[in-house]
Order: C-alpha cells, then sequence, then structure tokens
C-alpha cells in the first residue's frame, strides 16, 4: 500500500471530504461497513463514526460537519473536531477518503 499523506489539523478542519468512485459504504444500525474495490478489503465503523462519515461527505468542510454534529450529539464543537480528525486520518490512510483542501463556495 503507498503511504499517505494526511494534512495538518487546520488543513484537514478546511477540507471538504469525499469518498472516492473505488470506495462504497453501507449504514445497518450498529455499524457501518465500507469496502474498497480496489483491494477488496472491508472495513467496519461503529454506529457515530458512521454518522460522521456521512455527515462529512455532505457539508462543505469538515468544520462545517463537525458544527453540526457538536449540535447532535450536545458535545463541544472542539471535541468533535478532534474526533473528525482522528477519523479522517485514518481513513485517509486507507483510501477511503478524499480531502480537497478547499472547501466549497
Amino acid at each position: 500500500m503507498i503511504p499517505r499523506t494526511v494534512p495538518s489539523t487546520s488543513s484537514l478542519l478546511a477540507s471538504k471530504i469525499k469518498v472516492p468512485q473505488h470506495v462504497v459504504y453501507r449504514s445497518f444500525p450498529s455499524e457501518t461497513v465500507v469496502l474498497n474495490l480496489n483491494t477488496g478489503k472491508y472495513h467496519g465503523l461503529n454506529a457515530t463514526a458512521g454518522r460522521m462519515l456521512e455527515e462529512l461527505e455532505r457539508a462543505d468542510c469538515v468544520r462545517d460537519a463537525a458544527s453540526v454534529l457538536a449540535e447532535s450529539y450536545d458535545k463541544a464543537q472542539s471535541v468533535i473536531e478532534q474526533d473528525l480528525c482522528v477519523l479522517c486520518s485514518a481513513l485517509l490512510e486507507r483510501g477511503l477518503i478524499e480531502a480537497d483542501g478547499s472547501p466549497s463556495p
């Protein structure tokens, strides 16, 4: 596997997250299953991480996703931002998401 560069936290928070075409996922009540079609590897996310992935895909940037999730989970946005950056870093390293570094206008 080719090592992937993970953006800095500030860069990641401003990035638009996209699930590439070679990745598919499906959410179930207790987990989200993510499949990399290029490698054939399945990855399991707990229900919270699955919800985060869905919100990351909808939001214009990671920071916007954190805002929505912080309100939903009644947590401080800074805590959610940290959790999202950890999740994004893990998914980026596995090639399951892409971060473009420039949010949509």
